[in-house]
């Protein structure tokens, strides 16, 4: 065919999805001298709208074409829309970025909000999809035409305005390529504290839940901050680690997520402002190939009040996340990490994705997007995985039944 000559007709059936819909109507376009330019088909709630682009010589008589598509349409008892222009091959502006968000519940007010920002920017929506509908609505978009930052901070105030969370992501071959994830332990892989469920043991709850609160928020150095607090554990006996290690739950969706990616072969990483006498636990139990935390010093059975080395602190996370990177030859560019606190501040900006997993005002703002939902294993979502693909691999390694709000 004479490319410049070329007509296009765009043919759209809309109706009740079942099998057969699809070659039922190119068996029928296979007829005439027509060549296929783009196909986009989504189901909905059991409808079904498949469009079909088709080009076509200029002097090509195309109301046999038409006809035979109003044909289909009425066999299969669809709507059909049809309409014709000029075919220009224009390529595509496909997934130059990614656009996530996520809702609980997601309202249409947010959703326009978010569009319209996506649309003030310049930017188009090429393709939407859902990746999940429970126990958090998450929808995918394709945007391309829009700067990065500039989207990204538009979006951020929308989200915040909405009470969603929205992530931009750029798109391409990295985002399928190999990740380390890094996560703060205390309130992010696990509910709660565990220096303040050690405090609790040694009867000074109050004073100690006083110090971290004011840390998190960023309002006391850390360091000091944790010699404060782990100096009010002195005397403590040393078995009430292990009990609080029994104790420890963690965070809604923690194993879903780690499972999942470990099947991709995404590596997992922990940097925690804790303790290795609880950290080692969950290395063990959750297969994670990295961790760095303090160690609580003990003599004679009991906590001393000190710890051990050198402070995991705020800059101590981001180089732990440097190294691992390093000894997982995975690129900074290609790293996640998750954290609630200003201690992890650094950490989240220096890795390729920051994310605030149900943190702090001033770690929210400062992190590339933020899930305030308490499910971690929505982070998959964000990394373009479905609630379905999980689901399914879970049930081809016998897991049926199970879904992220059960499994901890």
């Amino acid at each position: 065919m004479d490319g410049s000559a070329e007509r296009t007709l765009l043919i759209t059936l809309t109706g009740r999805d079942r099998p057969g819909v699809t070659s039922r109507l190119f068996r029928t376009l296979a007829e005439f001298q027509v060549t296929v330019v783009d196909v986009e088909q989504v189901v909905i709630r059991g409808r079904l709208v498949l469009g079909v682009l088709v080009a076509y010589p200029a002097d090509t008589d195309i109301g046999g074409v038409w006809k035979a598509a109003e044909r289909v349409g009425s066999d299969l008892d669809m709507e059909v829309e049809l309409s014709t222009g000029r075919d220009s091959r224009t390529p595509k502006r496909r997934g130059r970025l990614h656009v996530t968000v996520l809702g609980a519940p997601l309202t249409p007010a947010a959703m326009a909000g978010i569009a319209g920002r996506i649309s003030a920017h310049g930017a188009n929506i090429d393709r939407m999809e859902r990746l999940a509908g429970d126990p958090v609505t998450c929808i995918e978009m394709d945007v391309s035409g829009a700067d990065p930052d500039a989207l990204r901070a538009g979006l951020a105030a929308e989200a915040a305005e909405r009470q969603v969370d929205v992530a931009v992501q750029p798109g391409g071959l990295s985002r399928r390529a190999k990740r380390l994830i890094v996560m703060d332990v205390d309130s992010t892989l696990i509910q709660g504290e565990v220096i303040e469920l050690l405090a609790e043991h040694a009867g000074c709850l109050a004073e100690v839940a006083k110090v971290t609160e004011a840390a998190m928020r960023g309002e006391l150095d850390f360091e000091g901050s944790l010699r404060e607090r782990v100096a009010l554990l002195a005397g403590l006996d040393a078995s009430a680690i292990d009990e609080v290690r029994d104790r420890l739950k963690l965070a809604a969706g923690a194993r879903t997520m780690v499972r999942t990616l470990k099947r991709l072969d995404y590596e997992f990483a922990i940097v925690s402002g804790g303790f290795t006498q609880v950290t080692d636990a969950l290395v063990d139990d959750l297969g994670i190939d990295y961790s760095a935390a303090n160690t609580l010093e003990i003599e004679n059975g009991k906590l001393t009040g000190r710890v051990v080395g050198p402070v995991i602190d705020r800059p101590g996370k981001a180089a732990a996340l440097e190294r691992f990177a390093r000894e997982a030859g995975v690129p900074i560019a290609q790293t996640v990490a998750i954290g609630d606190g200003a201690n992890d501040l650094d950490m989240l900006q220096a890795a390729g994705l920051g994310i605030a997993y149900n943190a702090k005002p001033v770690v929210r703002q400062a992190a590339d997007t933020a899930v305030n939902v308490p499910y971690l294993d929505t982070i998959v979502f964000l990394l373009g995985i479905s609630r379905e693909e999980v689901l399914a691999a879970d049930a081809a390694d016998s897991l049926e039944g199970t879904t992220s709000r059960t499994l901890r």
